[in-house]
């Protein structure tokens, strides 16, 4: 059975109609003959509950396979279930799947698990990076990013840009626009000894840099990664006419400041036959935010679920008001 995006289930009518959902485990509650298990699928804030009435089950439940599946689950596990969609009687959430058949996909360890209901530090999380994107914040960021960054493409394409990748890796240093990481797969240790070794058999400061043998080096020349790619884009917009870049860029400043980044994303447009006054409607258009409520229209659905999450200490009144 097709499984379907929970962000489109929470905003569907509860019609009885039968709903697949696959997702992670974020809390579950058991008490004597009910359970209520909270699953996220990533495709919006707010998670769906799961219900399962032990004194009354759907008549087409799979009893054993449920039970089975609760004894198995725990924060963190990732579940099949499949039920049917109806209206809520708790405040706080309009609609819940009655469960008519639930399957464990991937256990999770309560023990080994390090993300659990309580609240989660940012430095707790660059410990465990790998599952920071199941916490709210990081979650949140993502699929705001992903809508921005789809926003951006949408405003330069329907003005006739075309998207360009350029290198990561070069040569240049676009205009000394920073300070550069270098790339090199030269041995720094055999060069350090090498220079341990000239020295102490006489060899000057100033001559050092002749141990450094770029024609050895992978490139043949030095290289480092990417400040920017306009460089490439102004040659591309001599023949293409309209072109972006959209793509990781790095500085090597040491500065540890907030404001500072070693690595971050960059659009930079180039266009042929602009005078000034284009450019500045291009600069001025991008800059409006008219031009990007698309960008709340497509995240309408994420933000409801969102205000159904946070109406747990609301009344139905208030909700239907926001």
């Amino acid at each position: 059975m097709k499984t379907e995006l929970i962000k489109d289930i929470l905003t569907s009518a509860p019609d009885g109609r039968t709903v697949t959902v696959c997702g992670w485990v974020r809390t579950m509650r058991d008490s004597k003959n009910l359970v209520f298990v909270q699953v996220n699928d990533g495709s919006c804030f707010a998670s769906i509950q799961l219900t399962f009435d032990r004194a009354n089950p759907r008549a087409n439940a799979k009893i054993d396979a449920i039970e089975s599946a609760i004894s198995q689950i725990s924060t963190g596990a990732s579940v099949r279930a499949t039920g049917s969609l109806v209206e809520s009687p708790a405040s706080g959430q309009s609609v819940e799947v009655v469960l008519e058949t639930l399957s464990v996909l991937g256990q999770c360890p309560g023990d080994s698990y390090p993300l659990q209901k309580k609240a989660t530090s940012f430095e707790f999380l660059r410990e465990n990076a790998h599952l920071r994107a199941r916490s709210n914040t990081f979650g949140a960021v993502f699929r705001m990013r992903s809508q921005m960054a789809f926003a951006l493409h949408t405003f330069f394409q329907e003005r006739g840009f075309f998207y360009v990748n350029t290198p990561e890796i070069t040569a240049s240093d676009c205009e000394g626009a920073g300070e550069m990481f270098q790339i090199t797969t030269l041995s720094l240790e055999k060069i350090a000894r090498l220079g341990i070794e000239k020295g102490a058999k006489g060899m000057k400061a100033e001559d050092a840099e002749k141990l450094v043998d770029y024609s050895k080096d992978f490139f043949g020349k030095q290289a480092n990664l990417t400040v920017s790619g306009q460089l490439e884009a102004e040659t591309l917009a001599t023949a293409l006419g309209r072109v972006y870049t959209f793509g990781p860029t790095f500085r090597a400043e040491n500065s540890n400041t907030t404001r500072h980044l070693a690595e971050f994303w960059m659009c930079e447009p180039e266009m042929a036959f602009f005078d000034l006054e284009d450019d500045m409607d291009i600069q001025e258009q991008a800059d409006s935010a008219r031009r990007y409520r698309h960008v709340a229209t497509r995240r309408r659905n994420s933000i409801q679920a969102r205000i159904v999450y946070r109406s747990n200490r609301r009344t139905r009144k208030t909700r239907r008001r926001i």
